[in-house]
């Protein structure tokens, strides 16, 4: 190999490697994870394509709020 292409092949490596860790450094940046995860739990309360809320998954989690709001009431009413 002469020294040009092996100097080139060495440069193209560097710019992938440059580009590689730029890209990991936006995916692991604190705004890009809290942006990814609001995206996430807003999908599952709400349909993406149409805008309507998803009454189902709505109402399970209300369900599960309440059970554990009781579940308390009743294991401190017990304990006293």
């Amino acid at each position: 190999m002469d020294p040009t292409t092996l100097e080139s092949d060495v440069e193209a490596t560097r710019e992938r490697l440059a580009s590689t860790i730029d890209e990991l450094v936006y995916r692991v940046s604190p705004k890009t994870v809290v942006g990814r995860q609001v995206a996430t739990t807003k999908a599952h309360f709400v349909d993406v394509e149409s805008g309507a809320p998803r009454t189902d998954n709505i109402l399970k989690v209300v369900g599960g709020v309440v059970g554990v709001v009781v579940a308390f009431a009743v294991i401190r009413k017990l304990v006293r």
